[in-house]
């Protein structure tokens, strides 16, 4: 894992360091629309066969980085490892998404949880470590884990959710079971990081997918309090670099500011939010990622690029006025569809590099 980093333009991107472009990776860029994962997942026998042997993480890792020059890499997992590890009971039904045989809806079942030995998640671990390995120093990798409050919504729904009836009812009725919950998740979220971290986590991304479906009021009670008590417990350095953090919460652009203020080096907007606004919002006090409606991909090559082209034009040159850096990684305000044409990604990160670039020659 000592191989030198010979592309760092994420981390430094992250960190509204000085960079050549915007780097680019993608949510999900490791996943079904790329038929050498399909082959790779049918070969594992499912979801979790994939995700908890060493070997097949990795591969499946590397294989979006042995089509595109993406600029990170992201830990092939899942956001629901932590509570599988509280003994919930986790399996993936093909076409029905993640199910939880216990679910976490009274008292006793609250009681009952505590946060995991790390040691059952000794599999994260060790893809982690074996990903560094192979990246060899190419691009930086990224770890990542689920939000506090959006793991509660799998814990208490026992899986997705169209309504969020049950983890809503939960939260308005028994408050106090809630915070519990939370309080626990959270620190076994940081904990789990942390350890990603030692392993080999070169940045790391807290993903609040749920955080969006509260009202106003009790977003900033029930999911920005604990990621932000998330935040706070992860290392800021390790083996004498920093570590970048990102929070990305899905439908969360009315909260921009106090995001903004949770500890992340980074916010990651959805493509709802206008990219230039929010970054006059903030201030460049953090860097910001995003945020390409992940349906663009779908269109012709040449929309896909105008597209593109769009959220650079409107972040902007990174180097202000005062001649400080805004930082800006590109990415998609979601994860990437699982039907999307693979030639469609190869023609978005050309372009964003190409333009990115330009963008930075004409502000010189």
């Amino acid at each position: 894992m000592s191989a030198p980093l010979q592309n760092d333009v994420f981390l430094r991107a992250c960190l509204r360091q000085p960079t050549e472009y915007t780097p680019v990776w993608l949510m999900r860029q490791a996943g079904r629309y790329l038929p050498e994962y399909r082959d790779t997942r049918a070969k594992a026998g499912s979801f979790m066969g994939l995700a908890t042997n060493t070997d097949y993480a990795t591969e499946v890792t590397l294989q979006p980085l042995e089509r595109y020059p993406l600029d990170a890499a992201i830990l092939f997992s899942d956001i629901l490892t932590v509570p599988d590890a509280m003994g919930l009971g986790l399996s993936f039904a093909q076409g029905e998404g993640p199910k939880f045989e216990k679910v976490v809806r009274d008292e006793a079942a609250v009681n009952a949880l505590a946060v995991p030995d790390m040691d059952r998640l000794r599999y994260v671990f060790d893809a982690v470590s074996s990903i560094r390995r192979a990246l060899n120093g190419r691009v930086p990798l990224i770890g990542f884990s689920g939000s506090p409050w959006t793991l509660a919504c799998y814990m208490v729904e026992g899986g997705g959710s169209d309504d969020y009836r049950h983890v809503k009812s939960l939260m308005y009725a028994r408050p106090d079971l809630m915070h519990r919950i939370l309080s626990i998740n959270a620190d076994a979220v940081a904990a789990y990081l942390n350890a990603q971290i030692e392993a080999g986590a070169q940045a790391v991304m807290v993903f609040d997918s749920w955080g969006g479906v509260l009202a106003d009021g009790q977003f900033q009670q029930f999911s920005l309090a604990y990621s932000r008590r998330v935040l706070a417990q992860l290392k800021g350095e390790h083996d004498g670099r920093r570590i970048p953090k990102l929070l990305f919460t899905k439908g969360g652009g009315l909260w921009l500011d106090e995001i903004a203020d949770a500890g992340a080096d980074v916010v990651g907007l959805d493509w709802t939010v206008n990219l230039g606004r929010a970054r006059a919002q903030v201030q460049d006090r953090v860097a910001l990622q995003g945020n390409l409606d992940p349906n663009v991909l779908f269109a012709p090559p040449a929309a896909v690029r105008e597209q593109a082209r769009a959220v650079l034009d409107s972040f902007g040159a990174p180097r202000r006025a005062d001649g400080a850096w805004g930082g800006h990684v590109f990415n998609l305000g979601h994860g990437i569809s699982q039907f999307t044409p693979p030639e469609s990604v190869a023609e978005l990160v050309d372009e964003v590099h190409r333009h990115s670039r330009k963008l930075r020659g004409e502000a010189a």
